[in-house]
């Protein structure tokens, strides 16, 4: 079992070098193979209350939560750490081009030596969509086409796209990423419909906020998917982050049995579960859940 980790979003932490540097130095050298970014580019004061993983549609967001831009972010982990994989669960590719993701993506696998997963999803926040002018209701139709143009510009030494949303002619994209196979594209979201998308294109599955018996029939959902377009289903990485679901749970070996259970190979645990901020908290927290979830599973 992986063990991935998110960070503290919170002001003072997220957003303070120091913080950051000594977080990741700890977790390079204690067994976490990767660490989490999110991304919302903004947040809007009075948003629709569209958030579709809690009964009010309103997010988990308090006064301090901060979101750094997740690459960026990714980019100074890159530069602190030698081991541990660069993950954002998720980029919400819609929103952005990806002739420039595929850029910026490609130049951060290529300088940590092939440590990026890239997750994508499709984003739910209407005004967030309104600001950078893309239409909310063209946002599936962008992500799919957005994954194609990025993994054709990351594949062809001259790329050649032809979109409704996304166009190039023989062009060249550099450089490519260090990872042989491209970068993994591993595909959030807990809906049907994502579920599919997992199963057509992702090389990974990572939903959130979903319970083991909901992701289990999400799992159906992509295998019989990945099926139907030729592609193997016990070839997409299955990630889940119990906290996400529900907060401590991660600490419940039935909970994380039982998504083990169902093929997931990474559990990704949250900092804010440690207790405490200093390093010494998280590497105790890591430590824990090494010896009383993951050695028992």
């Amino acid at each position: 079992m992986k063990i991935g980790i998110l960070p503290l979003f919170n002001k003072g932490f997220i957003d303070n070098g120091a913080w950051c540097k000594s977080f990741l130095q700890t977790i390079d050298v204690i067994g976490v193979e990767s660490v989490w970014q999110v991304e919302h580019p903004i947040v809007a004061e009075d948003y629709e209350q569209l958030y579709s993983y809690s009964d009010d549609g309103r997010a988990p967001f308090t006064a301090d939560t901060i979101m750094p831009d997740p690459l960026e972010w990714l980019s100074f982990a890159a530069g602190c750490t030698n081991n541990v994989k660069l993950g954002t669960g998720v980029l919400l590719l819609p929103l952005h081009s990806p002739i420039i993701i595929a850029k910026r993506v490609a130049t951060l696998d290529a300088l940590s030596g092939g440590r990026v997963l890239l997750g994508v999803g499709i984003g739910w926040q209407k005004e967030e969509f309104a600001a950078v002018s893309v239409p909310y209701n063209e946002r599936g139709r962008r992500f799919d086409e957005g994954i194609d143009a990025v993994r054709t510009l990351w594949r062809d030494d001259i790329a050649t796209y032809d979109g409704k949303y996304y166009q190039f002619h023989r062009v060249h994209s550099d450089p490519k990423p260090a990872n042989p196979n491209l970068v993994p594209l591993i595909i959030g979201g807990s809906t049907d419909v994502a579920a599919r998308r997992a199963g057509r294109t992702g090389d990974g599955y990572f939903p959130h906020a979903i319970s083991p018996d909901d992701f289990a029939a999400r799992i159906e959902t992509m295998k019989a998917a990945a099926k139907e377009f030729g592609r193997d289903p016990a070839k997409i990485e299955l990630s889940v982050s119990p906290t996400s679901w529900k907060f401590g749970s991660t600490m419940d070996l039935g909970i994380c049995r039982a998504y083990a259970q169902l093929g997931v190979t990474r559990l990704i645990i949250s900092a804010y579960e440690a207790g405490g901020h200093e390093p010494a908290d998280i590497e105790r927290y890591v430590k824990r859940f090494q010896d009383d979830i993951v050695a028992r599973l």
